[in-house]
């Protein structure tokens, strides 16, 4: 290869490398550029559908030298590189017990979301708005198991995105080549789907000026949802004919088949290089049941059952360990992206913005009230327990959505407000 210049941009000689992004070492003919790179930020949003155990999720003190509770204890070492968050929810608009789950991202149950401007859209769709084409897919939505009702992604004309859960489908997504075959039928699927939308929207353009009101606004809600498939299209058929990155990460043989416990490590896995390849930027994965054969945990009883525990400890000591399992895969996860050096100096997971969670604060009494928040990276500045007011008496409390402003706002994005939020959330500051 003749280098022309003394200066190279490393994001142009991996591009001219096909797209083998995963064992390039970073030449010296680089540092110049690397210096100025700019590197995108990410958000990955990890939900539980169980919550965690609030005395062994919850920090007793405030402030940087708080101990750690028991299902912090996997994140010690990743302890400057966190902020645990206490009293931070969506107040009454999130209720419902388990039906409640899904509005963890939006602070906006899918039933109340009428008026709102933006209905009850997530945090990672409202960040993949300012994406748009830059990446092969916007954003993707995973899940280890049934998601029974309690999607995390929904777009802002209060539709959920169903996730992908076999590990197979997400690897060939981001990874295996298109068979030509295959990649000429969807050209042709996008060619026509286009054409129906542009029938759909003439008809409709038609019945406008022949509606009642109510009407109307029925038709602005599925000219919203036409406008989301569209521009969806149009980013598939852009990526079409572009290589997909090369990785020398192999998908284990049955991968789909194994229990819960071996399962887990391979989407965090996956999560890693999506972001690392740059396919995608923004990643939401939910966490649901465990599945048969209790999931491959030394338990007695089912998961769900555990969380109905009522204070007894044999229930809590079982219902540990699968909490255990969650932070500990969430702490391996950090040490991945720990590991990655970015063009721009700094690690993966300082470019990452990594959320721990739930919508459900107590799954014991099916509360939605005080939300397990645990945000990594992102360059924040972290290795703090934060706890926000909250005056029961007068029913204030410190907006959740005040977290996903600020998360917005390091993601690039120019807003001041999301949903449910009062402003930025104070004392999460940006190194």
């Amino acid at each position: 290869m003749n280098f022309q210049s003394t200066r190279m941009d490393r994001r142009a000689f991996l591009r001219g490398m096909g797209g083998a992004m995963m064992a390039l070492p970073h030449l010296d003919i680089m540092a110049a550029a690397t210096m100025s790179a700019e590197v995108p930020m990410r958000m990955v949003c990890v939900g539980t559908n169980f919550g965690f155990v609030p005395k062994l999720f919850f920090p007793t003190e405030t402030g940087v030298n708080y101990s750690l509770p028991e299902l912090l204890q996997p994140l010690a070492h990743h302890r400057d590189h966190f902020s645990i968050f206490s009293q931070l929810d969506h107040g009454s608009e999130a209720v419902g017990g388990h039906g409640g789950v899904h509005a963890y991202l939006s602070g906006i149950l899918g039933k109340n979301s009428e008026g709102y401007k933006e209905s009850n859209i997530t945090v990672d769709q409202k960040a993949a708005e300012y994406v748009e084409t830059d990446t092969r897919y916007s954003s993707m939505q995973f899940t280890s198991g049934s998601s029974a009702g309690n999607l995390l992604s929904w777009t802002n004309s209060g539709v959920p995105i169903p996730p992908v859960q076999d590990l197979r489908v997400i690897y060939s997504l981001l990874f295996q080549k298109t068979d030509p075959n295959e990649l000429n039928l969807l050209k042709r699927v996008h060619a026509e789907e286009k054409s129906i939308l542009d029938l759909v929207r003439l008809d409709a353009d038609r019945l406008t000026n022949r509606v009642g009101k109510n009407d109307q606004e029925k038709l602005d809600q599925y000219f919203t949802s036409v406008r989301e498939l569209e521009k969806r299209l149009t980013q598939s058929e852009a990526w079409l004919d572009k290589p997909k990155p090369k990785v020398s990460y192999e998908m284990p043989n049955g991968a789909d088949d194994m229990d819960f416990v071996k399962r887990v490590p391979l989407y965090y896995d996956l999560i890693a290089l999506a972001l690392q390849t740059d396919s995608t930027r923004v990643i939401t994965f939910e966490l649901s049941d465990i599945g048969a054969n209790s999931g491959g945990f030394p338990i007695t009883k089912g998961y769900h059952q555990l969380t109905h525990h009522g204070k007894v400890e044999s229930y809590i000591e079982e219902l540990s360990i699968i909490e255990n399992f969650h932070t500990g895969q969430f702490a391996r996860f950090l040490d991945k992206l720990s590991a990655v050096q970015e063009p721009n100096g700094k690690t993966l997971l300082d470019n990452t913005m990594a959320l721990l969670g739930s919508g459900m604060g107590n799954a014991s009494s099916h509360s939605n009230k005080d939300l397990p928040l645990l945000l990594a990276g992102g360059g924040f500045n972290h290795g703090q327990h934060l706890r926000y007011e909250k005056d029961k008496s007068r029913g204030t409390y410190t907006p959740a959505c005040n977290l996903f402003v600020s998360m917005l706002q390091r993601f690039g994005a120019e807003v001041d407000q999301f949903n449910l939020s009062s402003g930025t959330l104070t004392g999460l500051d940006v190194v």
